[in-house]
Parts: C-alpha cells; structure tokens; sequence
C-alpha cells in the first residue's frame, strides 16, 4: 500500500496521539481507585456491570477483527458471524461457572485450578505457565498488528512504531492496572462500537450502496446463504478452536473475578457475548464492500488495508484513531493479565514472597515495563515469524480446559488431589504436541483436551476420596 499524502499522515499522527493520551489521562483518573495490590491485580470486586460488559468486549475485538474477519466476510460473506458466534457460545458456556468463580474471590486462572485440585507448586507452575502464553501472545500480535498497518499508512519504521504503541499501552496499565485497564477499556470500548458500525455503513455507502453490492457479489456471500458459504467442515473447525480458547482465556475471567456484584457475573459474561455480534457486522459489511469494489484481491486478509486507500482523508484519520482505540485497548488488557501472573503465581505462589501492599504494586509496575519491552522486542525482531504464537491458544486450551471444568463438575463429590491436576495438564500438552506433529485436520486442541480429560477421569478415580455430607471443601496443601 502507498502511504498517504504528508497532510494526511499528519492527520493521522495527531489524530492516534490524542487518543493515546486520552486513554492515558483515563488510566490516570480511573487509576486514583487502586489503592491496594487486590486493586491492581483484580480491580478489587469493583466493576459495576456495564463496564464489564464493555472491556470484555475491548479486550476481545482486537487486531484480528480488524484485519483476519474482515478477510473472512471479504471470502465467505456473513459466514464471519460463525466464527463470531462460537465467542458468544463460549461466553455462555462460561456462565455456568461464573457465579463460583466470582464467589471465591480469585485473582488468575491458576488460583482456579488450585482452588480444586489443592495448593502444589507443580499444579501452579504449569496452570500459571498454560494462562500466560495467550496474553504474553496477545501482547506481541498487537504490537505487529499496529507496526504494519501504521506503517502501510504513514510510512514510519516499524521500530518507531513498536516503541509507540508499547508506551501507550504502558500508560493504560501503570496507573492503576487492571482498575484503569478495565475502565479505559470501558471508554474506548463505546468508541469502538460507534466507529465500527459507522465504518461498516460508510463502507456500504462508499460501495455504491447495498443495492449494488448484492449486485456485484456472489449472492451465496450476502443473503441469508452466506452465513454458512464458509462451508460446514471450517464451521466445525472454527468451533473446536475457537471455543475452547474462550473458554481459557485469562483474560474473560479476570473480568469475572472483577465484577462488584456476584449476580451480576452471568449477566456480563451473556451481554459481552452478543456485543461481539458487533464485530461481525463490521467484519461482515466491510468484507462485501471490498468484495463488490475489488473482487480479484489473491490475499483476502489484504481486504481491510486495501479499503484504507480507498478512504477520503477525513475519514482515514476518524479510522486510524479507531485502529489506535481497537489495537491498545487489547493490547493493555493482555499486557495486565501477564502480569498479573507473573506477580500473584510466579512471584508470590511459587516463589512464596510476600512483599506486602506497596511492594508489590510497585513490583507489578517494574514486571509490567520488562514485560512490555520484551513483546516490542519480538515484535520488532520476528514481525513474520509469529505463527507459533496461533498455537499458544490451543496448548492453553488443552492443558487448561479439563481441569477447570471438569474439576468444577467433580469437586462437590470427590476430594480431587494436585496428582490428578498435574497428569491431566501434561497429558493435554503431549496430546496437543502429538497431534499438531502429526498434523490432523481437526484442530490439536481437541485432541489434547480429549486427552487431558481422560486422563483427569482416570487419576481421579485412582486417587480421589468420595466426598461425604460432613467432609468440608478445604485445600490440601502438597508444596
């Protein structure tokens, strides 16, 4: 793509360094909330409703619906909102274990699973090490996401990019973590919604309007064919992927835990589901319009960067604050999370350090800047050498997913020990390695998850006690 006119890049300049510091100046005010470590780690049980809804779905709608949905709705039309679906589908599944898990006043998806299966330093290493790869993933795809775009329309180095977007997303975590994450993802998120359905019209109307956009496109990709034009085996594909990496993801938790009202947990978890539904209309509407306007693009993912060229000035730099507003909301949400489990499983389960209130917020501060420099780092180094973080996902998923809800289905009647934990995690990572090796068609993750769980089934039957009336839930301790 050819970078834009000088008045336009520094349009765009100005327009992406107001909203970074209208975001920092959020983190700073909201950040004034945080007055303990349970504060910045967890945002302390304080989020009313609507902004967990909202920062669920800034956290989620990242840089790949700007750039991988919209090529799904650029080849197989509305079929995008299959893929939409299955976060939805997760986010419900979810909410059968909401209530508990708000309950128990956890902090990290480790605290979960030890919560179940009883404190093991083995038990917290892996589950701390299977939550912490999809953000620490998140963190560099966002920060590549930002470089390449920015760079397709302004011409600037990718080095001096990576520096900006890392320093923006400092500023929406060091204030006041997860509270001034959460509530400057609340702000941006509404922002979000707004210029995603407006640049969704505007592309419709830039096509020529709907009228010739059903003339132009295959009518399997905009009428109601559409929505499974993907074809039924990538369906199932995108289901067995995407829903078990919803159902992991520290990130969607963290706002759980974080939720003021404990009735309120479900309630989030639902109506974030359907705002990503928003996101498919973007992805949607966008993908046809570039598909009524230009049909023969050999890259369908080139879909969102080819509509840039296309875009009037002022409109350009409305959409660039947009991609600041979408790519650093996610970006922050993720960098706060792996911090989150560095600092409460690494550092003070695993390690067994209590550094007390300031202490460890301020050691929170200092892990939150290496962890940053270390995602610009790989961002600048290997900015085409990122697929290995796609399967970051689905090794998670795989050694996270039984444990968690299999261990929540069996933990009223047995006495599930770490043994059980321990074998069903690593057994999900061998069972994920050995099929990606092997390359099957159904996604490694189910296999691994398959495997986790038979293997939890089968060492808990081994090793679990049946629980009786009088038998309380306490936490074994196997350090």
């Amino acid at each position: 793509m050819n970078t834009g006119s000088t008045g336009q890049v520094i349009g765009i300049s100005i327009a992406s360094l107001l909203v970074i510091g209208w975001g920092a100046a959020m983190s700073l005010y909201f950040g004034r909330r945080a007055k303990t470590s349970r504060d910045w780690l967890s945002a302390g049980e304080s989020l009313p409703l609507f902004v967990v809804v909202i920062t669920q779905f800034a956290a989620a709608a990242g840089g790949g619906v700007l750039i991988a949905h919209v090529g799904i709705g650029y080849q197989s039309g509305w079929s995008v909102f299959i893929y939409e679906g299955c976060v939805l589908v997760g986010f419900l599944l979810l909410t059968l274990i909401a209530r508990w898990l708000r309950e128990q006043s956890f902090t990290t998806v480790p605290d979960v699973v030890t919560r179940l299966f009883g404190q093991h330093r083995l038990v917290t290493s892996i589950a701390a090490l299977a939550a912490l790869v999809v953000p620490f993933g998140w963190i560099v795809t966002q920060f590549v996401a930002f470089a390449k775009l920015f760079g397709q329309l302004t011409g600037i180095s990718t080095p001096v990019l990576v520096a900006v977007i890392t320093v923006a997303s400092l500023t929406f975590v060091l204030p006041g973590g997860l509270t001034s994450v959460a509530w400057a993802d609340f702000v941006f998120g509404i922002f979000k919604i707004a210029m995603a359905l407006a640049v969704a019209f505007y592309g419709i109307h830039l096509a020529g309007g709907w009228d010739h956009i059903t003339k132009t496109v295959p009518a399997k990709l905009w009428s109601a064919e559409g929505f499974t034009a993907v074809g039924w085996q990538q369906a199932w594909l995108w289901v067995a992927a995407i829903i078990p990496g919803t159902l992991t993801n520290q990130l969607y938790y963290q706002r759980v835990f974080a939720t003021k009202k404990v009735s309120d947990a479900r309630k989030g978890l639902a109506f974030s589901g359907a705002t990503m539904l928003v996101s498919g209309v973007y992805a949607g509407c966008i993908g046809l319009t570039v598909r009524s306007m230009n049909p023969n693009l050999t890259n369908p993912e080139d879909a969102a960067g080819w509509l840039l060229t296309q875009l009037p000035s002022w409109m350009l730099i409305a959409f660039a604050a947009f991609l600041v507003a979408t790519i650093v909301a996610t970006s922050g949400a993720a960098l706060q999370s792996t911090v989150a489990t560095l600092t409460r499983d690494v550092y003070q389960n695993i390690g067994g350090k209590d550094a007390g209130e300031r202490r460890t917020v301020a050691l929170s501060r200092i892990i939150t800047v290496v962890v940053a420099a270390l995602g610009a780092m790989l961002a600048i180094a290997f900015p085409a050498a990122l697929a290995w973080l796609v399967a970051t996902y689905a090794y998670s998923a795989a050694a996270l997913a039984a444990p968690i809800f299999l261990g929540y289905a069996l933990h009223r009647r047995r006495q599930l020990k770490p043994v059980a934990a321990i074998g069903s995690m690593v057994a999900g990572l061998v069972g994920c390695g050995a099929a990606q090796l092997l390359g099957t068609t159904v996604p490694y993750a189910v296999y691994g998850i398959a495997t986790s769980a038979v293997v939890l089934l089968v060492l808990t039957a081994a090793t679990s006690e049946k629980r009786t009336p009088a038998t309380p839930q306490k936490v074994v301790s196997n350090a």
